[in-house]
């Protein structure tokens, strides 16, 4: 017998909210059909209460209830509409999908839960970092700590990537983006025939690894959790990364047709009950231009392909705080194909590298998730998809990259010592240009996923970060962190306003300009692949910089710009050097004999610094 008191709730907001001692529950029902609520006991699979919402409980779709002094922190619940039983979209939590991989036995397995928990948040806020200060690190939250060489004590889950925080840290990271933390099934069972019976069957061999499709996107996954309790683990992960000067960006995967209200009132909920700083949204232009329009989230960042900039700002506004920004493969493209030496290739680079638009920031990168990592795009012609079952029929033919000469592993010391330079120079061509540079998770250690380029089935050592210890990896890993550290340090090559290709502070030379086998004479040829990139002005300080790229496979000369008198120019980093570091210290920085020719070696990228003499 239900004894609580139940009554017309409010519509207002979706989802369970509380009211003093009285709980409302509120809910969506498409065309007013028939909506139970199902109450369960904490832990019970069976309900021990079916209520109906009557007619005066019914506000056009809106369903809403009232129970008055309810102890919902004793029940979990799910709704019954047109007699299916389903989650609620607006649950704070979710229980029966605590175990990775399990696939529900009975529709009452999985259960809501509403969550009033206070949480000790010891005054943090969102950090709201400016773009140009920011540098992106993209991870899975399972498979960036799963593997045993993290060796962390809680793999795959939010106190895992916690334990990993000063890993990020002391590499430079100032943002940490996760693909869907959110309760998603990874598995599910499906119906098959067999002697006139329907029998689960469990469809492990491909799991939806990456999280992509229907979920409760209010709530954390359950099997991310070490300690059982998803949102508190969550929100210490927040608070922990926001000590340490690190925002957390979320991504959202919001299928066709998903609801704009929806999709506002999610971010909405994870910004002011998670503190997350940002969000790369995956959906359509209604749900950017609501979410572009809502003032709760004018401090939030938020990330998408694309956004129809002419329905949101006026021509000539310039945000304050810019906090939209474009985040697709446009960049990715440019720079794998320069990387490689393509023709017709220099001109789009170079457009690509001081892009950054008043408006809004770009998410720049030159691998992710969807496609091959760093190591793999030096390492592969072809995708090698085999594992994922479908006959290396899924994933894009189209990778933009170079194997040098053998596909995949390789023992030859030359070949390896080419795909090791060409990492560091991917990295610089990206850590050096405007916009965000955002790493992804692995890349910056050699990580490979064998030739996969689309693991979204693969929850294994295919997906999940090796860890290397060998010693060229963590040669590479010093050499990423002194990169972002030397990007850090000068402000050239992360400015909030675009670049001016003139002298408007009558220094002697133009903000940015481009030098070919002639000074000041950018090349930019469709044969061309090297050139050389002059930053002088307001945001070198008293230092010139001048970097030349060579991606061509024979040496070229590239002319030396005269500066003025006292100065010459100096050799920082060199991307060529092997088992050394690739950046020189200050007291160590090379003299260049010849002071107006640079002869560049084969695929290498270096540094110059225009200064006064040094004495002997």
């Amino acid at each position: 017998m239900f004894e609580y008191q139940v009554e017309a709730g409010r519509p207002e907001r979706l989802g369970v909210t509380k009211e003093g001692k009285d709980i409302n529950f509120a809910v969506t029902v498409r065309d007013g059909g028939a909506c139970s609520l199902l109450l369960y006991p904490r832990g019970e699979k069976e309900p021990e209460a079916e209520l109906e919402f009557s007619e005066d409980m019914q506000y056009g779709d809106l369903y809403a209830m009232k129970i008055r002094q309810f102890p919902m922190d004793r029940y979990e619940y799910n709704y019954r509409i047109n007699g299916t039983v389903v989650q609620d979209p607006y649950a704070d939590a979710v229980a029966g999908r605590e175990v990775w991989g399990n696939c529900p036995d009975s529709p009452h397995e999985v259960r809501c839960r509403a969550d009033f928990a206070p949480f000790p948040w010891q005054g943090d806020q969102p950090l709201e970092l400016p773009y140009e200060k920011c540098v992106l690190y993209m991870t899975h939250p399972r498979g960036f700590t799963m593997d045993p060489s993290s060796r962390v004590r809680h793999p795959g889950t939010f106190a895992g990537i916690k334990e990993k925080i000063p890993y990020l840290k002391n590499l430079g990271i100032t943002q940490l983006e996760l693909m869907p933390v959110y309760e998603f099934a990874e598995a599910e069972a499906e119906e098959t025939p067999k002697k006139h019976m329907p029998v689960k069957k469990r469809k492990m061999e491909m799991l939806n690894y990456w999280g992509y499709g229907k979920a409760c996107f209010f709530a954390p996954k359950a099997s991310y959790s070490a300690s059982g309790n998803p949102v508190r683990e969550m929100k210490e992960l927040v608070r922990e990364l926001h000590k340490n000067g690190i925002e957390l960006i979320l991504e959202f995967y919001f299928p066709y047709m998903t609801s704009p209200a929806l999709v506002r009132d999610c971010v909405k909920h994870w910004v002011s009950e998670y503190h997350i700083d940002g969000v790369h949204v995956n959906a359509q232009d209604t749900p950017l231009i609501c979410l572009s329009w809502e003032p709760l989230l004018s401090r939030t960042k938020i990330m998408s392909e694309y956004f129809p900039l002419e329905r949101i700002y006026e021509s000539d506004y310039q945000p304050t705080f810019r906090r939209l920004a474009e985040y697709n493969d446009d960049f990715m493209i440019k720079a794998r194909r320069f990387l490689k030496g393509d023709e017709d290739t220099l001109w789009q680079i170079s457009e690509s590298m001081r892009r950054n638009p008043a408006q809004q920031a770009v998410i720049n990168y030159i691998a992710c998730h969807n496609g091959f990592t760093l190591a793999d795009a030096v390492s592969y012609d072809v995708k090698h998809n085999e594992d994922n079952g479908e006959d290396n029929r899924d994933g894009t033919d189209c990778n933009h990259s170079c194997n040098y000469g053998e596909e995949g592993p390789t023992s030859k010391k030359a070949l390896q010592s080419l795909r090791r330079r060409q990492m560091r120079n991917a990295f610089l061509i990206l850590l050096l240009s405007q916009g965000v540079p955002a790493v992804y998770g692995g890349d910056e250690m050699g990580n490979s996923q064998r030739g996969n380029n689309n693991a979204y089935c693969q929850d294994n050592e295919i997906s999940w970060i090796q860890w290397s210890r060998k010693k060229y990896d963590r040669q590479m890993q010093e050499f990423v962190r002194e990169a972002i550290a030397f990007r850090g340090r000068h402000a050239a090559f992360g400015r909030r306003k675009p670049y001016v290709m003139s002298d408007y502070l009558s220094k002697g030379m133009p903000d940015l300009s481009y030098h070919g086998t002639r000074a000041w004479y950018g090349e930019f040829e469709s044969y061309n692949r090297q050139m050389g990139i002059l930053y002088a002005g307001e945001y070198t300080g008293d230092r010139t910089l001048y970097v030349l790229y060579n991606m061509h496979m024979i040496e070229h000369e590239i002319a030396l710009p005269t500066l003025p008198a006292g100065q010459s120019w100096y050799l920082l980093a060199d991307t060529g050097r092997e088992g050394a570091s690739t950046f020189l210290k200050e007291e160590e920085k090379i003299l260049l004999e010849d002071q107006k020719m640079a002869a560049v070696p084969p695929r290498t990228i270096w540094i110059l610094t225009g200064e006064t003499h040094e004495n002997d």
